[in-house]
């Protein structure tokens, strides 16, 4: 009986001994699974360089444009329309003539006028001579001092006359020529609101309209913290500015080739807006801008600076601003805020939180976090700009 139950004890060590070699050797490979997962291969990432590049730096703005001079043209005496001596749409230059009202009314106007003249003329000369006879007479005691006081008086009377029928000849003949009226400026006439043979007079209204074309202005509103900007932007270290050009691209895209000068400033501020309105002067030879129309006024720099500038696809944006993610010298990932200027074809400009050489990720962001090891491919530079 003892031996029996000693066998069955023997047997049960066994198979106790078994089974905790077969944990033990489940433990093992159970922990090498482990092992293997707690460390992955880094992640790969590509980088580019952030570097220096020439960069004129630019400010877009939304602005319309507006012709130098605007002129309505209107008659100025009433009368029947002779001639309409232009066509519409057509380049007219200072003095041209380009309509013209009847002018026999006036005509007859002015040579009454100039016979009035002439009779009061006649007048004051007849008048001058007997005021002299009478003074005459008055040194010998001929006639009375009463008498030459009148004659004096008549003299002057016919003298004032001859003032008042001069003005009045004036006015005829300032009359006489409003019936032609003539381009008081260099421009492209529009449409004409009466033709030949209508009656006209200072009651019709605008009868033409003539719009200045070259040069031209183009103004728009610029915010006081964009203007302090361009300020600050345009200064140098020698204490001098950088020069800028103002160029206009229209709504699809095209960039207007001639570019323009920056002449002026408001002196107020929009108290609503907060903006100040700007105007550029831009040549037109070729009658591209017209007025009235909307572009995209492009501040710039004249000559490129050397700048900080990294790819635009680098960029990420969270609550607190801007940022990128870099690749230190110990291929750790670093989270860098930065300050940006404007983008510059595929890069944008960086004013600060980067210096040149800094290796910043552009490919594999999303997959990576600050402070991971990484495995880093350095791309080649953008050539787009």
């Amino acid at each position: 009986m003892c031996r029996y139950r000693t066998g069955q004890e023997m047997e049960r060590n066994r198979r106790l001994a078994a089974c905790a070699l077969l944990v033990t050797l489940l433990a093992g490979c159970g922990q090498k699974d482990a092992s293997q997962q707690a460390a992955p291969p880094p992640p790969a990432v590509g980088v580019q360089l952030a570097a220096i590049k020439g960069v004129a730096r630019s400010y877009e703005f939304v602005g319309r444009i507006q012709a130098i001079g605007i002129v309505a043209l209107r008659a100025r005496v009433e009368g029947f329309l002779d001639k309409v001596l232009f066509r519409e749409g057509q380049d007219v230059k200072t003095g041209d003539l380009l309509y013209q009202i009847e002018k026999p009314p006036y005509q007859a106007l002015v040579d009454q006028a100039r016979a009035n003249v002439a009779a009061a003329e006649a007048t004051a000369i007849n008048a001058e001579l007997q005021y002299n006879r009478s003074l005459e007479l008055l040194k010998k005691q001929f006639t009375p001092q009463a008498t030459v006081d009148q004659d004096k008086a008549a003299l002057d009377t016919a003298r004032a006359q001859i003032l008042q029928t001069q003005a009045a000849l004036a006015q005829a003949q300032i009359n006489l020529g409003y019936t032609d009226i003539r381009a008081p400026i260099d421009g492209r006439i529009g449409r004409t609101a009466y033709t030949q043979g209508n009656l006209v007079n200072a009651a019709s209204g605008v009868l033409a309209t003539i719009v200045s074309q070259d040069p031209i202005y183009a103004l728009f509103p610029v915010s006081e913290q964009q203007l302090e900007d361009i300020r600050q932007s345009r200064k140098e270290q020698n204490g001098q500015q950088i020069k800028i050009e103002i160029v206009v691209r229209f709504a699809n895209g095209e960039e207007y080739p001639l570019p323009g000068i920056w002449n002026y400033t408001d002196v107020q501020v929009n108290q609503q807006t907060d903006t100040q309105l700007m105007r550029a002067t831009l040549p037109n030879p070729d009658r591209q801008l017209t007025d009235g129309q909307y572009v995209t006024v492009v501040v710039r720099e004249r000559k490129e600076q050397p700048r900080l500038v990294v790819p635009q696809a680098a960029m990420q944006i969270d609550q607190a601003g801007s940022y990128v993610l870099i690749v230190d010298s110990a291929d750790k990932v670093e989270l860098r805020r930065v300050t940006l200027g404007p983008n510059q074809g595929t890069d944008v400009v960086v004013a600060s939180g980067l210096k040149e050489g800094d290796r910043v990720i552009v490919d594999g962001v999303q997959k990576v976090r600050p402070d991971q090891t990484v495995k880093v491919t350095v791309l080649p530079a953008s050539s787009g700009n």
